[in-house]
């Protein structure tokens, strides 16, 4: 997953006085639901810094649901219903900090309500390629770009892994990131036999799941940053989370998306729908005979190269953190 813009913590004391606001916050959607509130007793400007798009669209529907497309009246209802739930299940939570900041009751929905009508700005830190801004949605929420991980200009691959990459043909990336925990012997044996069936190369992503092979046509790796590799592998198969899912289409690179969780089902759609993906395969259903077989056309067939070429281009004319930096200024005056 792409690393998140700093999220507030709930303070230690009592809130500062509304006529010294500190700076302004970024809240995500898991953290908005409390964020909006201390933003409130603290009289800080707040924008929202979203990874996945929750606001109710005809265009698809919401993404925790991975359904299909309801058209466009039933996703818009279906995404009015998503947010309602999420609301009560804040609604505890909300009571009890709304109190130790002295502050009236208001439930979680009246504030998002309040937040909505007053149009306050949510950045959507992912790229137009892959969702384009919604025409239905309100002002004030906008799609900036990735914000992509820091990775130093002295960073390099290590030496093992260049003289893997310079032995033959480019290998697939395989990694489930933090998904899978404990699941590696399985998987590794799946990729493997997944590769050597497509007469492929492979290099393999340790991960939380642990994941591990040896032979002269596989490397296994620990954390490597996807900048750096991405643009020297063939294809990349990935859990389809949103850091991932976009790393892979800055470089140009097809996917094989194996979604496990949340919104991985969501962002494995749409790289599908880009043409830049095969069709997921879920978790559950993951073999070696179904891997080889999505791997052989993603390698061989060049429409889904050319339609990840496609995304990248239009992803480098994307600037997520110089967005953020000017919503941060407008915001704070």
């Amino acid at each position: 997953m792409a690393r998140r813009l700093a999220q507030p913590a709930p303070p230690q004391h009592r809130p500062p006085p509304r006529h010294h606001p500190p700076l302004t916050r970024h809240q995500s959607h898991e953290t908005a639901h409390l964020g909006r509130h201390l933003a409130e007793a603290t009289g800080t400007p707040a924008i929202g810094a979203y990874l996945v798009p929750t606001a109710p669209t005809g265009d698809f529907p919401p993404v925790v649901t991975a359904a299909r497309s309801l058209g466009r009246l039933g996703n818009r209802t279906a995404g009015r219903f998503a947010l309602r739930m999420a609301d009560r299940l804040y609604t505890g939570a909300v009571a009890d900090l709304r109190r130790s900041l002295d502050l009236p009751p208001l439930t979680p929905r009246a504030m998002r309500r309040r937040q909505e009508q007053a149009n306050r700005p949510v950045l959507h830190g992912f790229s137009t390629a892959l969702v384009p801004r919604p025409s239905d949605w309100r002002p004030g929420l906008e799609v900036v770009g990735t914000w992509w991980p820091y990775v130093d200009e002295s960073r390099r691959l290590t030496a093992e892994l260049e003289d893997f990459l310079a032995a033959g043909a480019r290998p697939v990336f395989i990694g489930f990131g933090s998904m899978a925990a404990g699941q590696g012997e399985r998987l590794g044996d799946i990729a493997v036999r997944a590769l050597r069936r497509a007469g492929l190369r492979g290099i393999l992503q340790t991960g939380s799941a642990g994941l591990a092979a040896d032979g002269d046509d596989v490397l296994t790796v620990g954390d490597v940053p996807h900048a750096l590799l991405f643009p020297r592998v063939a294809a990349v198969v990935h859990h389809a989370g949103a850091g991932t899912s976009a790393a892979g289409l800055r470089a140009g690179v097809p996917a094989v998306p194996v979604p496990v969780t949340a919104d991985q089902p969501f962002w494995a759609g749409r790289l599908a729908a880009l043409g830049a993906a095969t069709d997921p395969i879920p978790f559950r259903s993951l073999t070696a005979e179904a891997l080889a077989d999505a791997l052989g056309r993603v390698v061989r067939q060049q429409s889904y190269s050319r339609a990840a070429v496609t995304a990248a281009q239009l992803m480098a004319a994307e600037d997520g953190a110089g967005e953020a930096v000017k919503a941060v200024e407008r915001s704070a005056g």
